[in-house]
């Protein structure tokens, strides 16, 4: 699961290994050879409002601004927010179909509403775990409708075995996710099965909403000895209450991605969704300037996983950050 001259850089709270080369800007290669010479409109529905999520809409935004597309310049875009209510993403699909070049949609709820409103408008998704067990695709290698984009699925063995690294003694381990989030249940269950290979107990909670995530971490972290937590859209806008619980207990939480760790997690070998972002913008990109379908273009994953450490937090537990590597 390592890599070869991985390097450990130590940020302030933060120490951050890339296994991935950055991205690359994409060059102008727009069909009027001039991306100032043309006018994008794009569509954004985020379903809430956390840091991964976010991150992954401004990573999107950055990109199409290094390609040259400014907003308020060249590029129009008409950014709706649901703030996690389902109630809203039905009004707000209807209002970006039929005014867009390519509509992006941040998180499986998202991307499920626009696919319901419409078969004809392009519509690239970002932050969706399974977009085959979530209707979104055929397959992943050949969409065959007009929905693609990017998976945040996440190396769920490798995160298990550095939450065992990091909880030598432990005998139980936690999972909490919002029960009603199928990609959350999806990677639950991955990461039960890996631990209980490890021959340990798994205890799994669930929450309904945010307004659970205090009373339920509390109670597990009285049952267990280190918690793992999915890319749950709920955890992860309620992760510094859980990383408030967590070192009241003196447990190491690793959640499934960078920003959750920045909140209040341990560590992760996960996404980095600022550049999930930009790279689902290279795919609107080729729908821009190449007239590429999505039909044809495959379902990408992550081209870049990083070991990420919260320094405030391991130093909190005892635990050297510079320590922390990705099991052999």
């Amino acid at each position: 699961m390592r890599t070869n001259g991985m390097k450990k850089k130590i940020l302030t709270g933060l120490a951050t290994v890339s296994t991935g080369l950055l991205l690359a800007a994409c060059g102008n290669t727009s069909e009027t050879g001039d991306p100032e010479e043309t006018n994008v409109n794009v569509g954004i529905l985020q379903y809430m409002e956390h840091d991964s999520l976010s991150k992954a809409r401004e990573g999107f935004i950055s990109e199409l601004e290094e390609a040259d597309y400014i907003e308020g310049e060249n590029l129009t875009i008409n950014y709706q927010n649901a703030q996690g209510d389902q109630a809203n993403l039905q009004s707000m699909s209807e209002s970006l179909i039929g005014e867009n070049d390519v509509i992006l949609s941040i998180a499986t709820p998202a991307a499920q509403s626009l696919a319901t409103v419409t078969q004809e408008d392009p519509i690239l998704f970002t932050a969706v775990t399974d977009p085959v067990d979530a209707g979104l695709v055929a397959d992943n290698k050949v969409p065959g409708g007009n929905v693609t984009g990017t998976s945040d699925m996440v190396p769920i063995e490798a995160q298990v075995a550095l939450l065992l690294s990091l909880a030598k003694d432990a005998e139980t381990v936690g999972i909490i996710y919002n029960s009603s989030e199928p990609n959350s249940k999806i990677q639950a269950d991955l990461a039960q099965k890996a631990i209980e290979a490890e021959g340990l107990e798994v205890k799994t909670l669930t929450v309904t909403s945010t307004n659970d995530v205090q009373q339920v971490m509390t109670t597990l972290a009285q049952e267990v000895d280190a918690v793992y937590i999915p890319t749950d859209n709920t955890l992860a806008s309620t992760m510094p209450t859980v990383g408030e619980i967590a070192l009241e207990y003196k447990l190491p939480v690793i959640p499934g991605s960078a920003e959750m760790v920045e909140a209040g997690g341990l560590a992760t070998y996960g996404i980095n969704y600022e550049e999930l972002g930009r790279q689902t913008a290279q795919m609107a990109l080729q729908i821009i300037e190449e007239g590429a379908e999505t039909a044809e273009m495959p379902v990408e994953t992550s081209n870049n996983l990083e070991l990420v450490i919260n320094e405030e937090v391991a130093e909190s537990l005892g635990i050297d950050p510079e320590s922390i590597v990705l099991p052999d």
